[in-house]
């Protein structure tokens, strides 16, 4: 009984403050990365990247199997995304691709699991926004979560085989949600 009174108690005060005690508190911060695309003569060049922890992964390591959300490469006259799924890694990671989108216009990725691209080449296209559902990561707390978040192309040379891009990542797990909470 005494156990219950005190766990009701402070629920009635967590709620009474008005704050959602799990609440991620965050701001948008999109930055700038630049791939090399796979098929690049070079080894040891980043060509995937990991979008929580805005990081370039040169794929060649072979601590990074797994842990990045998509990859790129020229495939004929295109730049293309590659989804984990698409070298044959396993892995939740997923794209879904907005043509003639404005950045600012994506605020939250699709709930429809069936829109995500994960075992598939993406086209990259200047003027498409892309959401990325990421590999899943395990938190400091055990869970598993997927994380979401959008990037927009800036970039992409053919040619020399590169792709300059802008990124941003909700830290929120399993959140939707590609705009901070107000």
């Amino acid at each position: 009984m005494r156990r219950t009174l005190c766990s009701a108690a402070i629920c009635l005060l967590i709620v009474g403050c008005g704050d959602d005690p799990f609440l991620v508190r965050w701001r948008e911060n999109p930055q700038e990365a630049v791939l090399f695309s796979l098929d690049r003569e070079e080894l040891n060049r980043p060509s995937a990247f990991a979008m929580l922890g805005r990081t370039r992964v040169v794929i060649e390591d072979p601590s990074s199997e797994g842990r990045w959300d998509f990859a790129v490469e020229r495939q004929g006259e295109r730049m293309m995304l590659l989804p984990p799924g698409a070298l044959g890694v396993t892995s939740s990671a997923a794209i879904v691709p907005f043509p003639a989108t404005v950045y600012d216009e994506i605020t939250r990725a699709p709930s429809d699991t069936l829109l995500y691209v994960d075992d598939e080449p993406v086209p990259i296209d200047v003027g498409t926004i892309y959401v990325v559902r990421t590999h899943q990561q395990a938190t400091a707390f055990g869970s598993v979560c997927v994380y979401y978040g959008k990037i927009e192309p800036l970039e992409i040379d053919v040619l020399v085989g590169t792709f300059r891009f802008l990124h941003d990542t909700s830290p929120a797990c399993n959140n939707r949600s590609l705009v901070p909470p107000r």
